[in-house]
């Protein structure tokens, strides 16, 4: 018996998910708002129930982050978000304005293809899941090849306790075969309405080159200015465990920081006491070539290792509990490797004189890769805090809180979300933490509330026309008059219709 292609039996897989997804989601749409919600509390109760099993099963799949701190997300992404959403009205009418008579009603978009990252691979397939159903759309999930089966069983979670609280049976689909050809496939099939493409750059770029509606996500290279007014011993606290936090997967967690020269040392001092190992010159050299091998590009194997792993990979030796390593850094560049994004517990640090320069290495940093995504500041200088959020190319600004947990509402009132969109700034086309009013069309229904008289048409007299195609023509010959016949026989045609 013949041996079926590998990546043809994906494609079919593919295939299959969206065609079942689709014909659920056209019984979904008859749903009431109430059917909805209790779909939407039902898979948010289970998959909380299931995050710490979820959180190790990610850990031991992708051997990225730390179990404790991958539950935390997937309580995020269930609990938080739910809480969120819960009031959210996205069936049938959603709105009225009665003084200008418009009436606002939610429609889905349908099937929502998701890709999910190998950094975040059970609380983004939920999120993804609950902000789905709340809106009355289906999920197809293309997981990321490193985090199939913790990705899948995620979705899983979140199917059984859908269907069991009423949900059509394929309203969640998700592909088990790691193809990139059905992925890249998927993004385009007919029947897929919108992408929601959290990931790498080359998958982004491959959702929005799809001809299909999609929010895919930039990097982030997040700058953390600490300002000589801020409250340097709770900066060092909150640097130290956002940086360490699932080792430094979360795309909004901290890359380098920026401190002010005035209490440069004292901040030191402070993220040392907090588990943070400050390299020498010569270490450093050592961690550079561990962080990128070939210029420009970060190694992959770095990422979600604890500091104490990455110091082992090139033969240091640092005190028992040390959760993050500090660089010293004086350049920016996307050949100096300290400044990229390095998605683990590792960081640059740069010395600036003031708010002034602090200003141009953080746009510096954030014009090599992060533009519009987040920047980190600690200070009591609102006014200060507040002119850095008008002047910097970013969507998020945290004041005084962890970056990581923060940018995603964990620690601040920003929607829970793990889909953080860049505007603009980082070539996406929204900069909101992507929830579930980004996956609703409004239809309005507008009375007519204006009177307007529209006046009768104004056409040039029929003798003025041939006077001017007349005194335009210098010598008239018998094929010039009958030109000028010609377009006045035209012009009366139109006039008459």
């Amino acid at each position: 018996m013949p041996t079926l292609d590998r990546d043809l039996l994906a494609i079919q897989e593919m295939r299959d998910a969206v065609k079942k997804a689709s014909e659920a989601q056209a019984a979904y749409m008859q749903f009431s708002q109430q059917q909805v919600d209790k779909i939407v509390k039902a898979v948010a109760d289970a998959a909380f129930k299931e995050a710490d099993r979820l959180a190790k099963m990610a850990v031991k799949e992708t051997g990225m982050g730390v179990p404790n701190h991958k539950k935390i997300k997937n309580e995020v992404a269930s609990r938080d978000l739910y809480e969120d959403i819960k009031d959210l009205k996205t069936v049938g009418i959603v709105g009225y304005d009665r003084a200008a008579k418009v009436t606002e009603i939610a429609s889905p978009f349908g099937v929502v293809a998701g890709i999910i990252p190998t950094t975040n691979p059970t609380s983004t397939a939920i999120f993804k899941a609950m902000i789905s159903l709340k809106t009355r759309n289906a999920l197809v999930v293309s997981p990321h090849p490193y985090a199939v089966k913790c990705t899948e069983e995620a979705l899983n979670v979140c199917r059984i306790a859908a269907e069991q609280a009423g949900a059509p049976e394929g309203l969640l689909q998700c592909l088990t075969m790691a193809s990139m050809d059905a992925t890249q496939q998927l993004l385009k099939h007919p029947q897929v309405n919108l992408i929601l493409a959290t990931g790498g750059g080359a998958l982004v770029k491959a959702a929005y080159s799809s001809g299909k509606p999609a929010y895919g996500v930039g990097p982030g290279n997040v700058p953390a200015y600490v300002e000589k007014s801020a409250n340097i011993i709770k900066a060092a606290q909150h640097l130290v465990q956002s940086k360490s936090f699932d080792n430094g997967t979360i795309c909004a967690t901290e890359q380098s920081i920026i401190v002010d020269e005035a209490v440069s040392e004292k901040l030191m001092a402070e993220l040392q006491k907090n588990g943070a190992y400050i390299l020498s010159a010569e270490e450093k050299k050592k961690m550079e070539k561990l962080i990128s091998p070939t210029p420009g590009k970060v190694n992959p194997k770095i990422v979600g290792k604890s500091a104490a792993c990455l110091a082992d990979l090139v033969g240091l030796t640092v005190p028992q509990g040390t959760k993050v390593l500090i660089g010293l850094e004086t350049k920016v560049g996307k050949e100096i490797p300290f400044s990229l994004e390095k998605l683990s517990p590792i960081f640059a640090l740069y010395t600036v004189k003031d708010s002034v320069e602090a200003k141009k290495v953080i746009t510096d940093l954030l014009n090599i890769g992060g533009r519009g995504h987040t920047c980190s500041i600690h200070t009591e200088n609102a006014a200060l805090a507040e002119q850095f959020a008008v002047d910097l190319p970013v969507s998020r600004i945290v004041i005084n809180t962890l970056s990581s947990i923060g940018a995603v509402g964990g620690t601040t009132g920003l929607a829970p979300s793990f889909t953080l969109g860049c505007g603009t700034f980082g070539g996406n086309i929204t900069s909101d933490n992507v929830t579930a009013r980004h996956l609703i069309n409004i239809k309005r229904m507008a009375y007519g509330t204006k009177n307007v008289t529209v006046p009768e048409p104004e056409y040039e007299p029929l003798e003025a026309i041939v006077e001017k195609q007349v005194a335009q023509t210098e010598a008239v010959d018998a094929d010039m008059v009958q030109q000028i016949v010609d377009q006045v026989l035209k012009q009366i045609t139109l006039q008459n219709k």
